[in-house]
């Protein structure tokens, strides 16, 4: 998981992810498929995209009751996805519910996939988390807090901002994964992300996995923007 760079797949058919792979058939890349893909296409697109042998984020963001979240990652368990998520605001008996339903569905002899925590989205700014979500603390409180309680939880690490990360693997070692979208080269547009990052202070700030979409999949050079971004995450000099 540690220095991955995830695509994420934001398309809402198979037929886009089929157009857009072809030039990486030769690679094994680590992608996201998100609800966007995940509603429309359903369990098939994981398929598809494991017998090409891609690592797969399944990024659908499980916030419900316990038993809801236990079932549902039960089911989720047999597609072996690498990673899954829930949100951290659903509370602890609901995260230990999700590693317990993921654990029920793995089969034997399989690892079961890794597990973390949004903390706050990194389109959610300070003024709307206190104003709209009532929470009287600074981002980076709010963050720290819900990742104390993944990690108590027994999840493998937490979904934040880059400007977190740091401080989150202080707290809770470098083993517990700070997973990072909101990641964008310095001339890029900022688009719906509030706090953004470049990879070079990612990589600075110890951040496990970094998560890029459009700077790749609506690029004229898919495979080119790849490369450049692996370089620059790798801290390559261009």
């Amino acid at each position: 998981m540690n220095n991955s760079l995830i695509i994420a797949l934001d398309f809402a058919a198979k037929s886009e992810i089929e157009r857009f792979l072809k030039p990486f058939e030769d690679r094994k890349l680590f992608v996201k498929v998100g609800m966007e893909l995940f509603y429309q296409e359903g369990p098939g697109i994981v398929h598809l995209l494991k017998e090409k042998g891609h690592r797969i984020f399944l990024d659908l963001k499980l916030h419900d009751i316990p038993n809801t979240v236990k079932s549902a990652m039960k089911g989720l368990a047999r597609l072996e996805c690498d990673l899954v998520n829930v949100h951290a605001a659903g509370g602890s008996d609901m995260m230990q519910a999700a590693l317990e339903g993921l654990d029920a569905g793995t089969a034997g002899g399989r690892k079961r996939p890794n597990c973390i925590a949004v903390t706050q989205l990194t389109s959610t700014s300070q003024i709307q988390m206190n104003n709209e979500q009532l929470i009287p603390v600074t981002l980076n409180e709010s963050v720290l807090h819900y990742a104390s309680l993944a990690k108590n939880a027994g999840l493998d690490g937490v979904v934040c901002s880059a400007w977190e990360s740091a401080s989150i693997h202080t707290q809770k070692g470098d083993s517990f994964f700070t997973i990072c979208p909101g990641i964008r080269m310095e001339s890029d547009y900022v688009g719906d992300q509030k706090r953004v990052a470049t990879p070079q202070f990612a990589r600075d700030a110890g951040v496990s996995a970094i998560v890029v979409g459009r700077s790749i999949t609506r690029s004229v050079d898919p495979v080119k923007s790849y490369e450049q971004w692996m370089d620059a995450w790798r801290g390559v000099l261009l």
